[in-house]
């Protein structure tokens, strides 16, 4: 499956999920809640995945996690912010720098209408 069709299955789930919860809780409570539909329609995904940086080929733990990974292609990064600012894309470009994934979500539950607070990220590796 390519990282384009796994965004359109993990964005109608994100709909379903905000559909049921709408805006205004945690980002916990919505990562948690998107994990689950993510792994009941049977894909691998990961959550809190640890991502190294790799410095002169040396590895360093530097407390980086995704939220989500979907299939080690797509990264997805969960927020219940007001509105998401530079910092918020910035983080996810560095997780696709990190990772090699080619595609990034950003996703705001913090919105009235889910498709205002989802933004796709390219990794022109």
């Amino acid at each position: 499956m390519t990282e384009n069709e796994l965004s359109k299955i993990v964005i109608g789930l994100a709909m379903q999920v905000h559909t049921a919860l709408g805006p205004g809780l945690l980002e916990s409570s919505y990562k948690e809640c998107l994990y689950y539909e993510i792994k009941r329609a049977g894909l691998k995904v990961e959550k809190e995945k640890p991502l190294p940086l790799v410095y002169e080929e040396v590895k360093l733990e530097c407390g980086y996690r995704v939220d989500l990974l979907v299939e080690k292609k797509l990264i997805i990064e969960i927020k219940s912010v007001e509105a998401t600012n530079d910092v918020h894309l910035a983080q996810v470009l560095t997780y696709l720098k990190l990772s090699d994934c080619r595609l990034g979500l950003l996703i705001n539950f913090n919105v009235a209408r889910l498709k205002h607070g989802v933004r796709r990220i390219v990794n022109n590796l």
